[in-house]
Protein backbone atom coordinates (compact mmCIF):
# COMPACT_ATOMS: atom_id res chain seq x y z
CA UNK A 1 0.00 0.00 0.00
CA UNK A 2 2.89 2.16 0.87
CA UNK A 3 4.79 1.52 -1.63
CA UNK A 4 2.00 1.98 -4.38
CA UNK A 5 1.22 5.59 -2.69
CA UNK A 6 4.93 6.40 -3.49
CA UNK A 7 4.86 4.71 -6.53
CA UNK A 8 1.59 7.20 -7.46
CA UNK A 9 3.53 10.35 -5.69
CA UNK A 10 6.46 9.70 -7.79
CA UNK A 11 4.76 9.76 -10.92
CA UNK A 12 3.00 13.06 -10.25
CA UNK A 13 6.05 14.49 -9.68
CA UNK A 14 7.51 13.19 -13.08
CA UNK A 15 4.47 14.53 -14.75
CA UNK A 16 4.61 18.18 -12.86
CA UNK A 17 8.23 18.39 -13.72
CA UNK A 18 7.62 17.50 -17.49
CA UNK A 19 4.59 20.04 -17.57
CA UNK A 20 7.20 22.92 -15.78
CA UNK A 21 9.69 22.09 -18.95
CA UNK A 22 7.48 21.62 -21.52
CA UNK A 23 5.17 24.11 -20.94
CA UNK A 24 6.55 25.98 -18.19
CA UNK A 25 3.43 29.02 -17.63
CA UNK A 26 1.06 25.78 -17.49
CA UNK A 27 0.45 26.16 -13.84
CA UNK A 28 0.89 30.12 -13.66
CA UNK A 29 -1.69 30.34 -16.09
CA UNK A 30 -4.85 28.04 -14.39
CA UNK A 31 -3.77 29.13 -11.10
CA UNK A 32 -4.58 32.54 -12.23
CA UNK A 33 -7.69 31.21 -13.79
CA UNK A 34 -9.06 29.50 -10.96
CA UNK A 35 -8.13 32.32 -9.00
CA UNK A 36 -10.11 34.31 -11.65
CA UNK A 37 -13.30 32.07 -11.77
CA UNK A 38 -13.36 32.87 -7.66
CA UNK A 39 -13.50 35.94 -7.82
CA UNK A 40 -15.91 36.00 -10.92
CA UNK A 41 -18.29 33.91 -8.98
CA UNK A 42 -18.00 35.70 -5.51
CA UNK A 43 -18.69 39.28 -7.47
CA UNK A 44 -22.03 37.63 -9.37
CA UNK A 45 -23.07 36.95 -5.58
CA UNK A 46 -22.52 40.16 -4.13
CA UNK A 47 -23.90 41.74 -6.73
CA UNK A 48 -26.92 39.47 -5.95
CA UNK A 49 -26.96 40.24 -2.44
CA UNK A 50 -25.61 44.12 -2.80
CA UNK A 51 -27.29 45.72 -5.71
CA UNK A 52 -30.72 45.61 -4.60
CA UNK A 53 -30.11 47.66 -2.02
CA UNK A 54 -26.98 49.91 -2.30
CA UNK A 55 -26.86 50.34 -6.44
CA UNK A 56 -28.87 53.51 -6.66
CA UNK A 57 -27.53 56.86 -7.97
CA UNK A 58 -29.47 59.95 -7.79
CA UNK A 59 -29.40 62.26 -10.90
CA UNK A 60 -29.20 65.97 -10.77
CA UNK A 61 -29.12 68.99 -12.76
CA UNK A 62 -25.21 69.80 -13.75
CA UNK A 63 -25.79 71.66 -17.24
CA UNK A 64 -22.77 73.90 -16.88
CA UNK A 65 -20.95 70.88 -16.29
CA UNK A 66 -18.43 69.56 -19.39
CA UNK A 67 -17.65 65.42 -19.27
CA UNK A 68 -15.03 63.81 -21.14
CA UNK A 69 -16.00 60.09 -21.83
CA UNK A 70 -14.14 56.96 -23.89
CA UNK A 71 -15.83 54.47 -25.35
CA UNK A 72 -19.40 55.98 -24.80
CA UNK A 73 -21.02 54.48 -27.84
CA UNK A 74 -21.57 51.24 -27.16
CA UNK A 75 -22.30 48.78 -24.00
CA UNK A 76 -22.01 50.35 -20.61
CA UNK A 77 -20.66 53.66 -22.10
CA UNK A 78 -24.10 54.49 -23.81
CA UNK A 79 -25.91 53.50 -20.09
CA UNK A 80 -23.17 55.70 -18.71
CA UNK A 81 -23.61 59.28 -21.47
CA UNK A 82 -27.62 58.66 -21.00
CA UNK A 83 -27.15 59.68 -16.85
CA UNK A 84 -24.90 62.45 -17.80
CA UNK A 85 -27.12 63.56 -20.23
CA UNK A 86 -30.26 63.35 -18.09
CA UNK A 87 -28.11 65.66 -15.63
CA UNK A 88 -27.71 67.59 -18.58
CA UNK A 89 -23.67 68.30 -18.96
CA UNK A 90 -22.38 68.47 -22.16
CA UNK A 91 -20.27 65.19 -22.95
CA UNK A 92 -17.45 64.97 -25.50
CA UNK A 93 -17.54 61.26 -26.71
CA UNK A 94 -14.04 59.69 -27.90
CA UNK A 95 -14.78 57.09 -30.75
CA UNK A 96 -13.07 55.13 -32.91
CA UNK A 97 -15.73 55.53 -35.39
CA UNK A 98 -17.90 58.90 -35.36
CA UNK A 99 -20.60 58.01 -37.81
CA UNK A 100 -21.28 54.45 -36.47
CA UNK A 101 -21.11 56.02 -32.81
CA UNK A 102 -23.83 58.61 -33.80
CA UNK A 103 -25.93 55.40 -34.74
CA UNK A 104 -25.44 53.91 -32.05
CA UNK A 105 -26.21 56.59 -29.74
CA UNK A 106 -29.12 58.01 -31.43
CA UNK A 107 -30.52 54.44 -31.36
CA UNK A 108 -30.08 54.62 -27.87
CA UNK A 109 -30.90 57.61 -26.64
CA UNK A 110 -33.68 59.71 -26.54
CA UNK A 111 -33.53 62.58 -29.43
CA UNK A 112 -35.04 64.68 -26.58
CA UNK A 113 -31.89 64.01 -24.05
CA UNK A 114 -29.52 64.92 -26.82
CA UNK A 115 -30.08 68.31 -27.74
CA UNK A 116 -26.54 68.88 -29.45
CA UNK A 117 -25.31 68.35 -25.69
CA UNK A 118 -22.95 65.40 -27.60
CA UNK A 119 -19.92 66.50 -28.93
CA UNK A 120 -18.57 63.50 -30.84
CA UNK A 121 -14.48 63.27 -31.39
CA UNK A 122 -11.99 60.77 -33.28
CA UNK A 123 -10.24 58.73 -29.94
CA UNK A 124 -8.35 54.99 -30.10
CA UNK A 125 -6.83 54.63 -26.52
CA UNK A 126 -4.44 51.93 -28.40
CA UNK A 127 -2.62 54.75 -30.35
CA UNK A 128 -1.04 57.04 -28.63
CA UNK A 129 -0.96 59.57 -31.43
CA UNK A 130 -4.72 59.80 -31.66
CA UNK A 131 -5.01 60.54 -27.83
CA UNK A 132 -2.89 63.09 -28.17
CA UNK A 133 -5.08 64.53 -30.96
CA UNK A 134 -8.04 64.07 -28.82
CA UNK A 135 -6.49 66.25 -26.39
CA UNK A 136 -5.80 69.02 -28.42
CA UNK A 137 -9.02 68.86 -29.91
CA UNK A 138 -10.73 68.68 -26.13
CA UNK A 139 -8.79 71.81 -25.65
CA UNK A 140 -8.93 73.70 -28.17
CA UNK A 141 -13.13 73.58 -27.37
CA UNK A 142 -13.37 73.97 -23.70
CA UNK A 143 -10.61 75.68 -21.29
CA UNK A 144 -11.77 73.95 -18.51
CA UNK A 145 -14.15 70.27 -17.93
CA UNK A 146 -15.05 68.66 -14.67
CA UNK A 147 -15.32 65.38 -15.82
CA UNK A 148 -13.07 62.91 -17.18
CA UNK A 149 -14.49 59.00 -17.34
CA UNK A 150 -11.96 56.39 -18.73
CA UNK A 151 -13.68 53.62 -19.88
CA UNK A 152 -12.86 52.85 -23.54
CA UNK A 153 -11.83 48.96 -23.01
CA UNK A 154 -11.05 45.53 -24.30
CA UNK A 155 -11.13 41.75 -22.41
CA UNK A 156 -9.46 38.63 -23.07
CA UNK A 157 -8.31 39.31 -26.96
CA UNK A 158 -6.07 37.31 -28.30
CA UNK A 159 -2.65 38.59 -28.02
CA UNK A 160 -1.45 42.10 -30.48
CA UNK A 161 0.79 44.55 -29.75
CA UNK A 162 0.11 48.19 -30.87
CA UNK A 163 1.44 50.56 -33.51
CA UNK A 164 3.33 51.97 -30.36
CA UNK A 165 4.68 48.43 -28.98
CA UNK A 166 1.92 47.82 -25.97
CA UNK A 167 0.03 44.62 -25.05
CA UNK A 168 -2.86 45.86 -26.72
CA UNK A 169 -5.05 45.43 -23.34
CA UNK A 170 -2.94 47.30 -21.72
CA UNK A 171 -2.66 49.46 -24.10
CA UNK A 172 -6.35 50.33 -24.62
CA UNK A 173 -7.05 50.21 -20.85
CA UNK A 174 -4.56 51.77 -19.16
CA UNK A 175 -1.52 53.36 -21.08
CA UNK A 176 -3.99 55.55 -23.55
CA UNK A 177 -5.99 56.43 -20.44
CA UNK A 178 -2.96 57.54 -18.16
CA UNK A 179 -1.84 60.09 -21.09
CA UNK A 180 -5.42 61.36 -21.48
CA UNK A 181 -5.43 61.91 -17.95
CA UNK A 182 -1.95 63.78 -17.86
CA UNK A 183 -2.72 65.91 -21.28
CA UNK A 184 -6.46 66.80 -19.60
CA UNK A 185 -4.92 67.87 -16.34
CA UNK A 186 -4.69 71.10 -16.97
CA UNK A 187 -8.63 71.64 -18.11
CA UNK A 188 -9.73 69.87 -15.33
CA UNK A 189 -7.97 71.89 -12.67
CA UNK A 190 -9.42 74.82 -14.26
CA UNK A 191 -12.80 73.41 -14.41
CA UNK A 192 -12.60 73.20 -10.56
CA UNK A 193 -11.63 77.02 -10.61
CA UNK A 194 -14.26 77.79 -12.18
CA UNK A 195 -17.08 76.24 -11.18
CA UNK A 196 -15.88 76.61 -7.71
CA UNK A 197 -16.09 72.20 -7.83
CA UNK A 198 -14.24 69.49 -7.46
CA UNK A 199 -13.38 67.45 -10.41
CA UNK A 200 -12.90 64.12 -10.97
CA UNK A 201 -11.23 61.76 -12.78
CA UNK A 202 -13.28 58.43 -12.76
CA UNK A 203 -11.43 54.71 -14.01
CA UNK A 204 -13.77 51.57 -15.07
CA UNK A 205 -11.76 48.91 -13.51
CA UNK A 206 -13.21 45.47 -12.86
CA UNK A 207 -13.20 42.70 -9.83
CA UNK A 208 -10.69 41.37 -12.22
CA UNK A 209 -7.78 43.42 -10.97
CA UNK A 210 -7.68 41.22 -7.82
CA UNK A 211 -6.31 38.55 -9.97
CA UNK A 212 -3.90 41.37 -11.36
CA UNK A 213 -0.16 41.79 -11.15
CA UNK A 214 2.45 44.28 -12.77
CA UNK A 215 4.82 42.75 -14.22
CA UNK A 216 7.77 44.78 -14.80
CA UNK A 217 10.18 42.93 -16.69
CA UNK A 218 7.78 41.48 -19.17
CA UNK A 219 5.58 44.22 -19.79
CA UNK A 220 4.28 43.39 -23.20
CA UNK A 221 3.84 39.39 -21.97
CA UNK A 222 6.32 38.20 -24.59
CA UNK A 223 7.29 35.75 -22.12
CA UNK A 224 3.28 34.46 -20.59
CA UNK A 225 0.53 35.29 -22.57
CA UNK A 226 -3.11 34.87 -21.81
CA UNK A 227 -6.24 37.26 -22.30
CA UNK A 228 -7.23 36.45 -18.72
CA UNK A 229 -3.95 37.87 -17.53
CA UNK A 230 -3.08 40.88 -19.70
CA UNK A 231 -6.83 41.92 -18.78
CA UNK A 232 -6.81 41.86 -14.81
CA UNK A 233 -3.06 43.11 -15.01
CA UNK A 234 -4.44 46.14 -16.77
CA UNK A 235 -7.36 46.46 -14.43
CA UNK A 236 -5.18 46.44 -11.15
CA UNK A 237 -2.50 49.28 -13.39
CA UNK A 238 -5.67 51.33 -13.41
CA UNK A 239 -6.65 51.09 -9.76
CA UNK A 240 -3.35 51.78 -8.83
CA UNK A 241 -2.78 54.68 -10.72
CA UNK A 242 -6.25 56.07 -9.09
CA UNK A 243 -4.76 56.11 -6.38
CA UNK A 244 -1.07 57.18 -6.68
CA UNK A 245 -3.42 60.37 -9.04
CA UNK A 246 -5.54 61.00 -5.76
CA UNK A 247 -2.51 61.97 -3.73
CA UNK A 248 -0.67 63.59 -6.24
CA UNK A 249 -3.39 65.74 -6.87
CA UNK A 250 -3.96 66.29 -2.60
CA UNK A 251 -0.16 66.93 -2.67
CA UNK A 252 -0.38 69.68 -5.59
CA UNK A 253 -3.34 71.17 -4.05
CA UNK A 254 -5.17 70.75 -7.67
CA UNK A 255 -8.74 70.28 -6.73
CA UNK A 256 -8.98 67.20 -8.90
CA UNK A 257 -10.71 64.02 -7.23
CA UNK A 258 -9.80 60.66 -8.51
CA UNK A 259 -12.14 57.11 -8.52
CA UNK A 260 -11.85 53.77 -9.85
CA UNK A 261 -14.66 51.55 -10.23
CA UNK A 262 -15.79 48.07 -10.72
CA UNK A 263 -19.64 48.10 -12.14
CA UNK A 264 -20.48 44.69 -11.95
CA UNK A 265 -20.46 42.33 -14.85
CA UNK A 266 -22.65 43.66 -17.38
CA UNK A 267 -24.30 42.37 -20.48
CA UNK A 268 -22.47 43.54 -23.31
CA UNK A 269 -19.85 42.87 -26.20
CA UNK A 270 -17.01 42.87 -23.84
CA UNK A 271 -17.78 39.26 -23.32
CA UNK A 272 -17.77 38.05 -26.80
CA UNK A 273 -14.34 36.49 -27.06
CA UNK A 274 -14.79 35.56 -23.01
CA UNK A 275 -15.37 32.16 -21.80
CA UNK A 276 -19.05 33.39 -21.56
CA UNK A 277 -19.42 34.70 -25.08
CA UNK A 278 -21.52 31.79 -26.16
CA UNK A 279 -23.84 31.94 -23.11
CA UNK A 280 -26.20 34.19 -23.61
CA UNK A 281 -28.84 33.41 -21.70
CA UNK A 282 -26.59 32.33 -18.73
CA UNK A 283 -25.17 36.26 -19.12
CA UNK A 284 -28.91 37.44 -19.07
CA UNK A 285 -29.57 35.83 -15.89
CA UNK A 286 -26.43 36.74 -14.24
CA UNK A 287 -25.52 40.06 -15.71
CA UNK A 288 -26.42 43.59 -15.11
CA UNK A 289 -28.54 45.59 -17.63
CA UNK A 290 -26.40 48.70 -19.17
CA UNK A 291 -28.51 51.35 -17.04
CA UNK A 292 -27.62 49.00 -13.97
CA UNK A 293 -23.83 48.77 -14.54
CA UNK A 294 -24.06 52.34 -15.66
CA UNK A 295 -25.09 53.48 -11.79
CA UNK A 296 -22.02 52.79 -10.49
CA UNK A 297 -19.65 54.47 -12.60
CA UNK A 298 -21.68 57.73 -12.83
CA UNK A 299 -22.02 57.23 -8.49
CA UNK A 300 -18.12 57.39 -8.95
CA UNK A 301 -18.83 60.47 -10.87
CA UNK A 302 -21.10 62.78 -9.58
CA UNK A 303 -22.10 61.87 -5.80
CA UNK A 304 -21.78 64.30 -3.09
CA UNK A 305 -21.31 62.18 -0.47
CA UNK A 306 -17.80 60.40 -1.66
CA UNK A 307 -16.40 64.14 -1.60
CA UNK A 308 -14.23 63.06 1.48
CA UNK A 309 -13.35 59.85 0.11
CA UNK A 310 -10.99 60.03 -3.41
CA UNK A 311 -8.90 57.35 -4.42
CA UNK A 312 -11.46 55.08 -3.32
CA UNK A 313 -12.97 52.04 -5.35
CA UNK A 314 -16.57 51.72 -5.84
CA UNK A 315 -18.62 48.82 -6.41
CA UNK A 316 -22.66 48.95 -6.37
CA UNK A 317 -22.61 52.27 -5.25
CA UNK A 318 -20.49 52.33 -2.26
CA UNK A 319 -16.78 52.75 -1.15
CA UNK A 320 -15.31 48.70 -1.44
CA UNK A 321 -12.06 46.68 -0.22
CA UNK A 322 -9.67 46.80 -3.17
CA UNK A 323 -6.72 44.94 -3.72
CA UNK A 324 -3.57 44.84 -0.96
CA UNK A 325 -1.63 45.60 -4.14
CA UNK A 326 -3.30 48.76 -4.88
CA UNK A 327 -3.14 49.77 -1.25
CA UNK A 328 0.46 49.81 -1.07
CA UNK A 329 1.93 53.49 -1.85
CA UNK A 330 5.40 52.25 -2.88
CA UNK A 331 4.22 50.06 -5.73
CA UNK A 332 1.28 52.95 -6.94
CA UNK A 333 4.37 55.10 -6.76
CA UNK A 334 6.56 52.71 -8.81
CA UNK A 335 3.74 51.90 -11.36
CA UNK A 336 3.13 55.43 -11.62
CA UNK A 337 6.75 56.87 -12.35
CA UNK A 338 7.53 53.27 -14.49
CA UNK A 339 4.57 54.37 -17.14
CA UNK A 340 5.82 58.02 -16.97
CA UNK A 341 9.52 56.63 -17.97
CA UNK A 342 7.94 54.40 -20.70
CA UNK A 343 5.83 57.63 -22.26
CA UNK A 344 8.43 60.10 -22.33
CA UNK A 345 6.32 62.14 -19.45
CA UNK A 346 8.87 64.46 -17.27
CA UNK A 347 6.13 66.44 -15.08
CA UNK A 348 2.47 64.64 -15.14
CA UNK A 349 -0.33 67.25 -15.73
CA UNK A 350 1.58 69.99 -16.94
CA UNK A 351 3.48 69.69 -20.05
Amino acid sequence: MVLNVLLFLLVLLIILILIKILMPNFIEINLILLHAGWRCFETICQDYMNAPRYNTVSLYSQSSSVAVLTGGSRGLGLGVLKKLLQCEMTVILGVRNIEAARKSVESYIDSSLLMNKVIYENCDTGDLSSVREFAKRVQERFRGINLLINNAGIMEVPFKLTKDGFESQMAINYIGHFLLTHLLMPQLIYGSKESGKTSRVVSVSSCSHFVGKIRYNDFNYTNIYHGQISYSDSKLAQVMFTRHLHEMCKENNWNVHAYSCHPGFVNTGLFATSLFGPLDKFREFVCKNLEQGARTVVYAAIAPEIESNGGAYITNCRPSKMSYKAMDNAECRKLFLFTCDRLGIKSFGSE
